[in-house]
C-alpha cells in the first residue's frame, strides 16, 4: 500500500509538471489521473470529481478562469506540494482510512484538526476571545508534533492553526511543516508577522497557507485591530503575491460590518490582492460578556446566503461560508465529524466556538477523546437539525449543546469568562427563534428537504 501511494504521488507530480506547461490544453489529463487514483466506492470523492469536471467543461465560467489563475499565479513547486498533500494524502489516502476507523470504533473521525500553538498575540482585537487570554498558555513543539503524529495514524493530513496569533510561533510552525512534509498546513492569522523572511520560508517548505483576517477596508480593520493594521496586511498580501504563494482571507461578519464584507467592491479588492479563497464566519456570542447585538439579523444572514452564492457564480474566488454552507456538508462538521479544536491549554473541544471539553491532549489520546462522552454525544446527535441551514448545536439549536454538556459532564474551557451552558442556551435562544422562519423558507426553496 505504501509503495502504491508513493507511485500515486510521483505520478501526480509528473502530471502537474506537464499540465503547468499549458494548463488550458492539458487540464483534463489531471482529472483523468485523479479519477484513476481515487478509484470507485463510497470514499472515492465521486461528487467532488464530477463538480470539478463540470467546471472544466465550461471554459467561459468564472471557476474555470479561477483554476487557470491558480496555475498562472502560484509557484509550480508549491502547487505540486499542495495538490499532493491535499488531493492524495488528505483525500485519496486519508478519507478511506478515516472511514475504516469510523466503522471500527463507532465514533467520529475528523478530516482536519484545528489547534492553537499559543494564546499570545501581537494585537488586541475588539471582540476576540483570544485577546484576553494573556500570553500564559502554549503547547510545546513536542506536543504539537505528537498531535500530528497521532493524527496521521488516524488518516488525518490536514492541520490548521489559530490562537492567539499562531505566527508568534513562526519557527515551530516551519519546523512542523518540514517534519511533516506530507501534511497540508493552514493558519488563521492577522497577517502582520508575514515578513519577507517568512514568505521565503513558506516558499521553501511549500505546504503552508495563511488565511489572513480582515474586517473590510482600512477604517473597519483598524477600528477593531489597531491603527496601521490594514496597511500591514496589505503589505503582507503584496509580499505573498510577489512570491507566488497561495493565501486567502478570513472574515467574521457581524451586524455592523456585513454590508462592507459582502460588497462587490470588497470582494474585487480581495481578488486583486491575490487571495485565492475567502472564508466567512458568522459572529458567535462566545463567553459570558459576548455582545449579542453583533449577531446578524435574519435579514442580514439571508443577504449573505444569497450574495455569496451569486459570487460563486460570477467571481474568480473560492468561497466558504462556515454557517450557511451546512447544506453542502450535511450540517454541523464539528465534534470530530470533519474537524475538532485543541486549545493552547490542551483542551480538546468539539469546535473553535464551543468552549466546553471533557478531555485534554495531555491526559488522553486523540482516539480516546473522540470516544469521550462529549464527542460521542456529538456523534450520536448529528445532524442536530434536518434543516442544514440550522446546523449548529449552539447558535441555532442551543438546547442541544446544553443537553450534551450536562449529559457528558463537560466543563467550560473559556479562559476569560467561563460560561454555564444553560446561560449560553438562554443567550442564543432568541437568535435561534428569529432565524428559524427564514431558514425554513430558504431550505424549502433549495429543494433539499
Amino acid at each position: 500500500m505504501e509503495l502504491q501511494n508513493k507511485l500515486k504521488k510521483a505520478a501526480l507530480g509528473s502530471a502537474l509538471d506537464y499540465i503547468a506547461k499549458d494548463p488550458e490544453r492539458n487540464i483534463h489529463k489531471l482529472m483523468s489521473w485523479v479519477d484513476k487514483a481515487a478509484g470507485e466506492g463510497p470514499n472515492a470523492l465521486t461528487s467532488q470529481r464530477a463538480a470539478v469536471r463540470k467546471v472544466l467543461d465550461e471554459p467561459e465560467s468564472n471557476m474555470y478562469k479561477y483554476i487557470m489563475g491558480i496555475f498562472r499565479d502560484i509557484d509550480t513547486e508549491v502547487l505540486k506540494t499542495v495538490f499532493t498533500n491535499f488531493i492524495v494524502n488528505a483525500n485519496i489516502i486519508g478519507t478511506p482510512r478515516q472511514a475504516e476507523l469510523r466503522e471500527l470504533f463507532g465514533c467520529n473521525m475528523p478530516w482536519a484538526i484545528l489547534m492553537d500553538p499559543t494564546t499570545a498575540c501581537n494585537l488586541r482585537c475588539t471582540g476576540c476571545w483570544a485577546a484576553d487570554y494573556g500570553k500564559s498558555l502554549s503547547m510545546s513543539y513536542a506536543e504539537l508534533d505528537d498531535i500530528i503524529r497521532q493524527g496521521k495514524d488516524l488518516g488525518i493530513y490536514m492541520y490548521l492553526f489559530s490562537g492567539g496569533e499562531p505566527l508568534t510561533r513562526k519557527a515551530d510552525i516551519i519546523k512542523l511543516c518540514e517534519e511533516h512534509s506530507d501534511c497540508q498546513f493552514l493558519a488563521f492569522t492577522n497577517g502582520t508577522l508575514i515578513d519577507t523572511d517568512f514568505a521565503r520560508e513558506m516558499l521553501r517548505v511549500k505546504n503552508f497557507i495563511p488565511a489572513i483576517s480582515i474586517e473590510g477596508f482600512e477604517a473597519a480593520t483598524d477600528a477593531r485591530r489597531g491603527k496601521g493594521t490594514y496597511q500591514a496586511v496589505m503589505a503582507a498580501m503584496s509580499r505573498l503575491k510577489a512570491y507566488r504563494l497561495p493565501f486567502g482571507v478570513s472574515c467574521c461578519y457581524t451586524s455592523q460590518n456585513i454590508d462592507s464584507l459582502s460588497s462587490e467592491e470588497f470582494i474585487d479588492h480581495v481578488i486583486g490582492c491575490g487571495a485565492k479563497f475567502a472564508w466567512f464566519f458568522h459572529y458567535m456570542p462566545v463567553g459570558v460578556d459576548a455582545v449579542t447585538e453583533l449577531l446578524p439579523s435574519p435579514q442580514q444572514r439571508e443577504h449573505m446566503y444569497h450574495t455569496l452564492r451569486e459570487y460563486r457564480r460570477t467571481k474568480e474566488l473560492f468561497f466558504i461560508d462556515f454557517q450557511n454552507d451546512g447544506e453542502y456538508v450535511g450540517g454541523c462538521v464539528a465534534g470530530g465529524r470533519s474537524y475538532l479544536h485543541i486549545s493552547a491549554g490542551g483542551d480538546i473541544e468539539p469546535c473553535a466556538f464551543i468552549h466546553y471539553s471533557d478531555s485534554n491532549i495531555r491526559e488522553k489520546s486523540l482516539l480516546e477523546a473522540l470516544r469521550s462522552p462529549l464527542f460521542m454525544a456529538y456523534h450520536d446527535g448529528q445532524p442536530f437539525n434536518c434543516n442544514h441551514l440550522r446546523p449548529c448545536p449552539m447558535l441555532e439549536n442551543p438546547e442541544r449543546l446544553a443537553e450534551m454538556v450536562k449529559k457528558s459532564g463537560a466543563r467550560s474551557t473559556d479562559m476569560q469568562s467561563p460560561e454555564d451552558a444553560e446561560h449560553l442556551r438562554q443567550k442564543c435562544t432568541p437568535y435561534a427563534e428569529a432565524w428559524t422562519p427564514t431558514a425554513e423558507k430558504l431550505w424549502s426553496a433549495s429543494g433539499k428537504e
